[in-house]
């Protein structure tokens, strides 16, 4: 495989990139800005990181349902392994975002502590020759990835890409043409024995972060990757065979245009539905109302006692009572499974569960 000299060295940019990443900075720039004006960001963070959880899984057919990913956190099912994976990865996702914030870099250490946060093993890097990249339905091996003895190296030299704009001459980058540079490396390198995929998804949005594009990792592509999967893995193999990388390049760019409305139109949807609790839980239900209480039960779609608890200091009684009061007011839904209820909030849910609009 090439490295990242060779790569940045071909003609990365012409018309019709330009004109596509002045769009898909258009739609970045409205997303941070719109995300700032809510009252919690932790509202976005925790509820979409669980949707890429999911949707990034799925391209790794590890299936599971929004229901199953809630009541794994609440609940945590030993036996429900691809609801643990699924909130592994968003725990992984937490992790580098959180060393990102500390140190301000993204560092292989901290990508291989994320891998063995998703799959809960300490593989780590791959060691043994033999690994291959196969169709899944005819068996055919389509690439093979760096021998064992390479991958250090190659993980090396993409750190420094990663983290100096001026490594190898490359400032004239644009940071989004680097970012598809970047996933694009990772995933040939294929480090790990299993989690590239995922891992290399994560990387996206904290190198977003990383170049101020965004303050929170609330853009993910895993959906837009879904519904265009079969292109994602051609052009990605298109580039390894004969080096084309314009196709690719628009593809993330595109990518990144189409699921950054799609998270605006998320957030406004979300800031109105916030909006109609407060005025409810203020007029119908004054005397539990608190920014804090709203904040709660839209960082946790599936909530319960416990939780209110720990996030705004209230004994066990008075946090059921407020659920409770909440449920009869129709703002949350009660269940009760095994011994323990829980509350969730519907509207919430289904604004989640609906944001599917991918339309370029």
């Amino acid at each position: 495989m090439k490295n990242i000299k060779d790569i940045i060295s071909n003609n990365l940019e012409n018309i019709t990139i330009l004109k596509q990443l002045a769009n898909s900075h258009r739609y970045l720039g409205e997303l941070k800005g719109l995300a700032k004006t809510m009252p919690n960001e932790s509202i976005i963070v925790n509820s979409l990181s669980l949707q890429e959880a999911q949707d990034s899984s799925e391209i790794e057919n590890i299936i599971t349902t929004q229901d199953e990913i809630y009541k794994q956190q609440i609940y945590s099912f030993e036996n429900n392994i691809a609801a643990k994976e699924v909130n592994n990865y968003a725990n992984a996702i937490n992790y580098l975002y959180q060393m990102e914030r500390k140190d301000n870099i993204i560092t292989i250490n901290h990508i291989v502590k994320a891998q063995k946060i998703i799959k809960n093993n300490n593989a780590g890097i791959r060691k043994q020759i033999g690994t291959n990249l196969k169709n899944t339905k005819t068996g055919q091996i389509i690439y093979t990835p760096p021998h064992p003895d390479e991958i250090n190296d190659l993980l090396k030299d993409l750190e420094y890409f990663i983290n100096d704009d001026n490594y190898l001459n490359s400032s004239g980058l644009d940071p989004l043409i680097k970012m598809a540079i970047i996933h694009h490396q990772f995933e040939s390198i294929h480090p790990f024995y299993d989690g590239n995929g995922r891992i290399g998804r994560i990387i996206n949005i904290i190198y977003l972060i990383n170049k101020k594009l965004l303050d929170t990792p609330i853009l993910y592509l895993s959906r837009y990757i879904n519904h265009n999967k079969e292109k994602y893995y051609s052009l990605l193999q298109r580039v390894r065979d004969d080096n084309v990388w314009n196709e690719w390049i628009l593809y993330i760019l595109k990518a990144i245009e189409v699921t950054a409305k799609s998270t605006l139109e998320l957030v406004i949807n979300i800031k109105n539905l916030q909006q109609n609790y407060k005025e409810k839980i203020r007029n119908d239900l004054g005397k539990i109302y608190s920014q804090d209480l709203i904040n709660n039960i839209f960082k946790h779609p599936y909530t319960k006692a416990k939780f209110l608890e720990q996030d705004i200091n209230l004994s066990r009684a008075t946090a059921t009572r407020y659920l409770d009061q909440l449920t009869e007011a129709k703002i949350l839904q009660k269940e009760k499974l095994g011994k323990e209820n829980y509350y969730f909030n519907v509207a919430l849910i289904n604004i989640l569960k609906n944001n599917k609009n991918l339309k370029d």
